[in-house]
């Protein structure tokens, strides 16, 4: 495929002027691990507070990328200008073990007064690509196809530049290497991390969700949306990473579209008592766009993840709508889709779309 003109767009490196800002540094990331209530917050909000997060993807990054992210996408046409600075200087300095994940995790952010019992609730404000491509790998004999693929012993990342195309963006794919030809698909961002610290003092592998959010790729988490969780350590410290510009359910191959992204987020606690009239027990992630309620279930075990988020809609319907749980059964049959939103983190998820207009009135 002729390369992709790269020429027009320029990188959003380090440093903003946002009243609250999270820079990506050695400091402020993990990378592999997520935080724990033993970890220092980096950053401290009021409920209620707006905050603008700079996220790394780790395609690019990795060991067996080379961890040299200039000349991982110079070789694929990128120019230096487009490599992100705080990108290379975590790939340089930050120490990760290689039992540990591959995710860059910005964090964590002590948010006041959240305590266990409370939802601290993410409202994803806007999203910005910081740079014009991205990488989707299939590694490590894993994704939906262990053994199967990837079909050699390397890792296999294929390159994905973006284009303005129909006044928006999209994902330009090539058929084959080296071929003229592409698939075109568009482009809707979100973050895959976004999670409060567990509780104890050992941070948590970056790859397998739980309820305290964390890896859960769920691709509605896009501009509009929210994320409650429920509280599990003072302060919440919570964190976000895993930038993606697309993704399908199931994200089969691996990873999806893995690119970075500069997040503005307002993070609120939800009291304890209040949490519970308006949502009932969240047992784990719940989101809300404007549209919809997406209870979800996490299991390693498919089977189990779908009966996870079922019982979790079912006790959603009857906090909420107040919703008798036999009719919230069949409602959720008749009415409702149930989604797998990744097969391919080791805890499986899935997540169901409660359409909000149906109990309008």
């Amino acid at each position: 495929m002729a390369p992709v003109d790269l020429s027009g767009w320029t990188a959003v490196q380090p440093g903003s002027d946002a009243e609250h800002y999270l820079p990506a540094t050695p400091v402020t990331v993990l990378w592999g691990r997520l935080p724990c209530a033993a970890d220092e917050a980096v950053v401290e909000l009021a409920s209620g507070d707006v905050l603008t997060v700079d996220t790394l993807s780790h395609e690019g990054l990795l060991p067996d990328q080379g961890q040299d992210p200039l000349a991982y996408f110079a070789a694929r046409g990128v120019p230096a200008h487009l490599v992100l600075d705080d990108a290379v200087e975590v790939a340089r300095t930050c120490r990760r073990e290689p039992a540990d994940g591959p995710h860059v995790v910005t964090g964590p952010i002590r948010v006041d007064g959240a305590r266990p019992g409370d939802l601290l609730r993410i409202d994803v404000l806007h999203l910005e690509p910081r740079v014009p491509y991205g990488v989707i790998s299939n590694r490590h004999g894993r994704g939906a196809l262990p053994g199967e693929y990837p079909q050699g012993p390397d890792a296999v990342s294929v390159f994905t530049a973006v284009e303005e195309r129909d006044g928006g963006l999209v994902g330009v794919l090539p058929l084959r290497e080296g071929g003229e030809r592409a698939a075109r698909f568009p482009l809707a961002p979100f973050l895959g991390i976004m999670g409060v610290a567990a509780a104890g003092d050992e941070r948590p592998h970056s790859v397998p969700p739980g309820a305290f959010g964390g890896n859960i790729d769920v691709k509605l988490l896009v501009e509009g949306a929210s994320l409650l969780l429920p509280v599990q350590v003072d302060g919440a410290l919570a964190y976000v990473g895993d930038p993606h510009f697309a993704q399908g359910d199931g994200e089969v191959a691996l990873t999806a579209l893995e690119a970075s992204l500069r997040a503005t987020l307002r993070f609120t606690v939800v009291p304890a008592e209040q949490a519970r009239a308006e949502w009932g027990e969240v047992r784990g992630p719940l989101i809300v766009t404007p549209e919809l309620l997406v209870p979800t279930g996490l299991d390693e075990d498919l089977d189990e993840a779908v009966k996870h988020c079922v019982r979790n809609a079912i006790e959603l319907l009857h906090a909420r709508f107040g919703m008798d749980r036999h009719h919230a059964l069949a409602y959720l049959s008749a009415a409702t889709d149930f989604d797998i939103s990744q097969v391919v983190d080791l805890v499986k998820g899935v997540h169901a779309r409660i359409r909000i207009a149906d109990f309008d009135g």
